[in-house]
This record gives C-alpha cells, sequence and structure tokens, in this order.
C-alpha cells in the first residue's frame, strides 16, 4: 500500500467528536489542566492528600511519559495520531529528544489550537514539530515515513480499528514501535456496551466507543505487526481520575461511573504496544 500524503481529502468527523472538540472545547473543561485531554497517570501523586492542579497536570504528562516511555522516540521521527493541542508532542520534544515530531488530529479547530499553543516551538524549530489534519484510518503520511507512532486516549473514539492498525504499520519503518493508550472494556465482560451507555453519558452519546481491548490487539496482529501485548494501567489511571472528579461532580453523577465500570470489570485503561518486523 503505497502512502499518498498530498492527496487525502478531508476526513469527515463523526458529530459527537466534532461536537466535543470543536465547539465544546473540552481542554478547557476544568477537570482538564495544562492543554491535556486525559485521565491522568496517578502513581506520583498522594491520593490521600488534597489534589491540586500541578498534581493533575503531572498525572497527564506522566500518562504521556508512560506512552512515550513505550516507544523510545530519542532520535527517530515520532507521529502522535489524536494530538489534540499538540502538547503532548512539546512534551516529547522537550523531554525524548526526537528528531522530529508531528501531530495528527481529525479536527480543524484542534490543529488551529494546536499551532496557537505552540507557536514558539514551530517558529524555533519548523522541521522539528508540525501539525496535520487527517484520521486514524487514513493518515495523510507516506510509508515508512516514522520510528514511531503513539497515541493517548484518543483510540476510544477511532471508528475502525483494523484500519488504524494498518495505518501504523504502512507509515512505521522497519523496527519501529507502536504505543496506544485508552480505555477498551475487558475481554469477556457479558454485554458491554449496553451496560456502559447506562452508566456513561460518553458512551450513550457514541462519543466512545464500547469495544474489548483484544480488538485491536487482534488488529495489530493482524495488520503484521510483532510482539503484540495489552498491560492494564487502570489501577494508576481510574482511583486518581475519580478523586479528581470529586472536587466537582458528586456521587452518582455519569462522570463517577468512570471508576464504577473499572470496579464492575466492564472498563480498563491499557497500554498497547507492537512493533513493525
Amino acid at each position: 500500500m503505497t502512502g499518498d500524503p498530498g492527496g487525502k481529502s478531508a476526513p469527515a468527523v463523526p458529530p459527537a467528536v466534532w461536537d466535543t472538540y470543536g465547539p465544546a472545547d473540552l481542554s478547557a473543561v476544568p477537570v482538564f489542566s495544562g492543554g491535556f485531554i486525559n485521565f491522568g497517570y496517578w502513581a506520583s501523586v498522594d491520593l490521600t492528600n488534597p489534589l491540586s492542579e500541578g498534581d493533575r497536570i503531572r498525572s497527564e504528562q506522566d500518562l504521556y511519559r508512560q506512552v512515550l516511555d513505550a516507544v523510545a522516540p530519542g532520535g527517530g521521527r515520532a507521529v502522535e495520531v489524536g494530538c489534540g493541542l499538540g502538547v503532548g508532542c512539546a512534551l516529547a520534544l522537550e523531554e525524548y529528544r526526537p528528531e522530529a515530531v508531528t501531530g495528527v488530529d481529525i479536527h480543524p479547530q484542534q490543529l488551529e489550537r494546536a499551532r496557537g499553543a505552540n507557536a514558539a516551538l514551530l517558529a524555533a524549530g519548523p522541521d522539528r514539530l508540525r501539525f496535520v489534519l487527517g484520521a486514524a484510518e487514513g493518515l495523510p503520511l507516506g510509508d515508512g515515513e516514522f520510528d514511531c507512532l503513539y497515541s493517548v486516549e484518543a483510540a476510544q473514539h477511532f471508528p475502525d480499528l483494523s484500519a488504524f492498525a494498518r495505518e501504523a504499520a504502512r507509515v512505521l519503518r522497519p523496527g519501529g514501535r507502536v504505543a496506544v493508550a485508552s480505555f477498551f472494556t475487558v475481554d469477556g465482560a457479558p454485554g458491554h456496551a449496553g451496560r456502559l451507555a447506562g452508566l456513561l453519558d460518553s458512551f450513550a452519546s457514541g462519543l466512545d466507543i464500547a469495544r474489548p481491548v483484544s480488538r485491536l490487539t487482534g488488529a495489530l496482529t493482524d495488520s503484521g505487526l510483532v510482539d503484540v501485548r495489552a498491560r492494564s494501567i487502570g489501577a494508576q489511571v481510574w482511583p486518581g481520575w475519580d478523586r479528581w472528579l470529586s472536587r466537582l461532580w458528586e456521587p452518582g453523577t455519569w462522570p463517577r461511573n468512570f471508576l464504577a465500570a473499572w470496579e464492575q470489570r466492564i472498563l480498563d485503561y491499557y497500554l498497547v504496544t507492537a512493533t513493525r518486523p
């Protein structure tokens, strides 16, 4: 399959994704801080103490660090799929020192915000950071262009995980690494889609898609990638996320049900990795 970076048309954006990341601007919601849009990895935060905004931002940065540690982008070319405001791209550049980072997002308003948020980095090193419009299922990137591909809390929106996996395999060079952090249903959880829709508005609206993590690992394997692994990191995500939500949301409100879904073994958070042979 040959990539055609210049020939991709603008991707269609699902309505729930368009509203949430466009006019609603999820990055401006108080539970998200510092421009990141993820639930956080809270292992380094003392959850017995009152949480600060600094704790929250550190949790979001630490989730990126978990993912970036898995792909080791230093010295190579990296691409983030679902880059949002691009603050994760900036963290990768500053802490991991890859040759260059490309941020891909399906939402044009997100990319406009990303270019604004990272204006200084873009001006200082135009060859080191770029943002491009594209869908996970049809990346506007060349074959074998990247040493690593990563995605942080975006795959729950991807409508076609098999197409994403094929594109990941296509744009990676031999030996390139993939790391995806997101939430999926637990393999074997009965009636997972209906149960999650009853608990969580984001699944009921279609913003998040209920699929078992084996759907992604199987797709990566089918695309020709090897050493495919899924590791649960839910214990480091859900309790801290719920503790942070408790500042704004009462028990029994739908955002607090993420923890309940994890405790009921319906939903979990995973770090999925693979390698192109």
